[in-house]
């Protein structure tokens, strides 16, 4: 984090008045010290998944309660966490503490309410604007940034290079910060550019190392160079010491899991799936909840472990819970499958018949596809895996989360007997499938 405690007092004095800055050098409409320095404090927890972001932004807020960023940045975790009325009951405390705020602050409130209240296409045309004049308000220009952002849940073709191009014009603006050299990071390893991304998250974690977001990163480093063994080393170590309650918490139980299938050892991905990643053990963001669980359980059966009904059924009757009416479609397409392996044919016609949002077409065809797999209709799946798997990129997600499709697609190919089809197509779109036992049949 940029500054310290004398920094900040050392700031109002000379300026002569009671307005502070944030670690990015933004004033910010207080004059509690005390509020400015939890606030400082939640900003750099949510930034890194680092535990402690609500105690933080209530410690802000109780210093000083008419604190508006405070407000929003509390409301900014609900929303991650699911909470859905204390998102509500946030943003209307912020709205009513919002008279004397700065011409930034007024325009952050703006940005984050569209955030909030679920207008996605114009949060994201409001950040664009925002960060033209205000590059270094950071909690706004992290809102277009990662594969859950509004870049990467937009639904657009070519969102990968837009995200990169987000990134790198924001760069020069941030210097040696740890939070954008891991944004740019994660921007440069999911279109390719491998060494460029190891370099930034190097020099990331250097100057963090207690970010959960940058070890994240750093996984998908290791996933994309095929260096299975060596990156669930490395992320065991991190996980160990994570606390449970920090919002990467469930998404990095999955990365441990998904390796450790695929290094053989099924004993540690069952011990992993039940108590650090399910419904019924995981704090973690709903989101990641639903697609972490069901994507581990269904790699595994593409990989030939069996899977108990039992599972899949309590799983999707969390679906239901939690993701009811479709919408956002890299939760729908997960849904389906579960959906679809648990029999719960009702609730996989609904996201066919009702999907909606930008990437809707495509949400309808994957749900088809995973009821035609259960259907052992191989060649009617097979068919609409691959009208999606081209452009699959804008369902959102990181390349190794969209995986899943094209193993899917994969596994159809060979109940044909399509064989060297399948190895073609995996040769091209992901050829680590190719190096290890991923997908039954296809050795």
């Amino acid at each position: 984090m940029r500054g310290s405690f004398s920094t900040y007092i050392q700031r109002a004095l000379k300026r002569g008045d009671a307005m502070l800055d944030d670690s990015y050098g933004n004033r910010v409409s207080t004059n509690s010290i005390e509020a400015t320095m939890s606030y400082n404090a939640g900003v750099h927890q949510f930034l890194g998944a680092e535990p402690g972001v609500e105690v933080s932004f209530r410690a802000a807020i109780s210093a000083d309660p008419n604190f508006t960023l405070a407000h929003i940045g509390l409301a900014r975790e609900m929303q991650l966490r699911g909470r859905s009325d204390d998102v509500k009951q946030s943003l209307n405390t912020a709205f009513e503490t919002s008279q004397n705020l700065s011409a930034r602050e007024q325009s952050h409130l703006s940005v984050s309410s569209l955030l909030l209240r679920g207008k996605s296409a114009e949060a994201r045309a409001a950040v664009y604007e925002h960060v033209k004049e205000w590059p270094c308000d950071v909690l706004i220009a992290q809102m277009c940034t990662s594969v859950f952002g509004l870049i990467g849940f937009s639904g657009l073709p070519g969102r990968e290079a837009e995200q990169l191009s987000f990134m790198t014009n924001l760069t020069p603006n941030y210097g040696d910060d740890w939070w954008c050299k891991a944004q740019l990071a994660f921007a440069q390893l999911e279109v390719g550019q491998l060494d460029e991304a190891g370099i930034n998250i190097e020099e990331a974690l250097l100057s963090n190392p207690n970010s959960a977001h940058s070890k994240h990163i750093r996984a998908h480093l290791y996933y994309e160079n095929l260096q299975d063994e060596d990156g669930l080393s490395y992320l065991q170590r991190h996980w160990e010491n994570y606390d449970p309650s920090g919002a990467l918490y469930n998404h990095i139980s999955w990365h441990v899991g998904l390796w450790s299938l695929e290094t053989g050892n099924l004993e540690q991905m069952w011990n992993v799936l039940d108590k650090h990643i399910s419904p019924d053990n995981s704090q973690g963001p709903p989101l990641n909840v639903l697609t972490d669980t069901v994507a581990l359980l269904f790699r595994a059966e593409l990989a030939g472990v069996e899977v108990t009904p039992e599972r899949w059924k309590g799983l999707s009757a969390y679906a239901m819970t939690k993701f009811a009416n479709p919408g956002l479609g890299f939760a729908d397409f997960h849904a389906a499958i579960t959906h679809a392996r648990a029999g719960n044919i009702e609730a996989l016609e609904n996201i066919i018949a009702n999907a909606k949002g930008p990437v809707s077409d495509l949400t309808k065809k994957v749900a088809r596809a995973y009821l035609y797999m259960q259907d052992a209709n191989w060649l009617s799946a097979s068919e609409l895996f691959t009208s999606v798997v081209r452009e699959h990129a804008r369902f959102g997600g990181s390349n190794a989360q969209r995986d899943l499709l094209d193993f899917s697609l994969a596994a159809c190919l060979i109940h044909q007997g399509r064989k060297r089809e399948a190895k073609t197509i995996l040769a091209i779109t992901r050829p680590r499938a190719l190096q290890k036992d991923i997908i039954s049949g296809l050795h």
